[in-house]
């Protein structure tokens, strides 16, 4: 059984949610995506029942503080182990601008020790635009959104079942990516606020979407499941009101997952 589950759901101001980030399971393998910004990743992970050495395979889709800082916690965790001997793999995947931004981020703020205990354990893989690669049991093509702001990446993977997932990141969908798109069984896209809240939030400006705008655009693209995250958290019953206005543009099935909800993939 495949499934999502959700670590995190909010934006990168959020107080109330953790920054989103989750993890694709697959039985026993596991691909953490992201990695939110603060130690909550590490924390959540245990209330899922999950421990750290449960993670031996990260994508981190762009250098955006919300999805890169919490690496730092994992990283600080691991770097101890290695010192014990662990010897498990543990592969990081990202885009050019995010292994720089690793690279100079846990020298700058880790003791030399621990610095060349992680130098000697983990592999960074750079992607490129199409690279197909198996990761936790499972096929996946990485791509470039094709932001407006830093360097971001998506994946596809389709799944034991057959069915195809795709996760875009946390910019509105690009229109060069509708074809990629259409008629997919799973699209994870960013929902940043309600579309009467807009002019409180200014999603737009910030190069994020409303429920409303995602869901006009995936509905004449024949999606089946749309994933709304990256929101932001001052409702109380955010998944009432996103469900509510989400399913007055679109037709398909509408999950707004809340923090350490699971998605299963069936």
């Amino acid at each position: 059984m495949e499934k999502i589950i959700m670590l995190g759901t909010g934006h990168g101001f959020v107080w109330n949610l953790y920054n989103t980030c989750f993890l694709l399971e697959n039985g026993k393998e596991k691909l953490l995506v992201d990695t939110g910004g603060g130690i909550d990743v590490v924390r959540n992970l245990t209330k899922m029942g999950y421990d750290i050495t449960d993670i031996h395979d990260i994508f981190i889709s762009h250098c955006h503080t919300d999805h890169i800082l919490g690496l730092l916690w994992i990283l600080k965790r691991m770097s101890g182990l290695f010192r014990e001997g662990y010897d498990a793999p543990f592969n990081i995947y990202c885009n050019q601008e995010v292994a720089e931004a690793i690279k100079k981020l846990y020298p700058a703020v880790f003791p030399d020790v621990l610095v060349k205990a992680i130098d000697e354990k983990i592999n960074i893989h750079i992607l490129y635009d199409g690279e197909k690669l198996k990761i936790a049991g499972e096929e996946f093509t990485f791509f470039d959104v094709h932001p407006k702001g830093n360097q971001l990446y998506g994946f596809e993977t389709v799944l034991h079942n057959g069915k195809k997932l795709i996760f875009l990141g946390d910019e509105t969908c690009n229109p060069i990516l509708y074809e990629r798109l259409r008629n997919a069984d799973y699209v994870m896209h960013e929902a940043f606020c309600l579309d009467a809240e807009e002019a409180i939030f200014k999603a737009y400006e910030k190069h994020h979407s409303t429920v409303k705008s995602v869901c006009e655009v995936m509905e004449p693209l024949g999606i089946k499941n749309l994933i709304l995250y990256h929101t932001e958290d001052t409702h109380e019953n955010k998944k009432e009101l996103y469900t509510k206005e989400a399913k007055e543009y679109f037709s398909g099935n509408v999950f707004v997952p809340s923090d350490l909800d699971e998605i299963v993939l069936n």
